[in-house]
């Protein structure tokens, strides 16, 4: 499956070039410097653990939460980054499309830590924080209302 996108505001006449994207690419997610140290120290902890991985799950007032866990093995179909020698996110097969292009940060303020995922592909955002919604969620919505 292809999915074309249209760049409305291109000038020159032709200029539309469809650009394809492929559900089954390795989805291109970062961490920060700060997320990496962050991990770095929690693997410390747990030798046992072969890196951090990322999926999505159905929750919150929004319809997905982030769903992060250290593990010791990874999923078959998981995509697995390298973000530093040492450690390794593995990003969950069916969390692909929810989470490419975010960047995986970590902040301190005072006392409390947090762990906070700035997605280009969250379009809503509840009030707690917990939970996002994405245009890929959005459009899947519409299409069952649809039918």
């Amino acid at each position: 499956m292809t999915i074309e996108t249209y760049e409305p505001n291109a000038h020159e006449p032709n200029a539309y070039e469809p650009e394809s994207y492929d559900p089954a690419a390795p989805a291109e997610v970062s961490m920060t410097d700060a997320a990496i140290a962050h991990v770095r120290k929690q693997l410390a902890k747990n030798p046992d653990m072969a890196g951090i991985r990322l999926g999505v799950k159905k929750s919150g007032c929004s319809g997905f939460k982030y769903d992060v866990e250290f593990i010791q093995t990874a999923d078959e179909g998981d995509d697995a980054i390298a973000v530093a020698d040492d450690v390794t996110l593995y990003i969950a097969a069916d969390a692909r499309a929810y989470v490419r292009g975010t960047e995986i940060d970590f902040t301190r303020e005072g006392l409390n830590s947090t762990i906070k995922f700035n997605n280009p592909n969250a379009k809503d955002l509840c009030g707690c924080g917990e939970s996002f919604r994405s245009e890929e969620h959005t459009s899947e919505l519409q299409s069952q209302q649809v039918s």
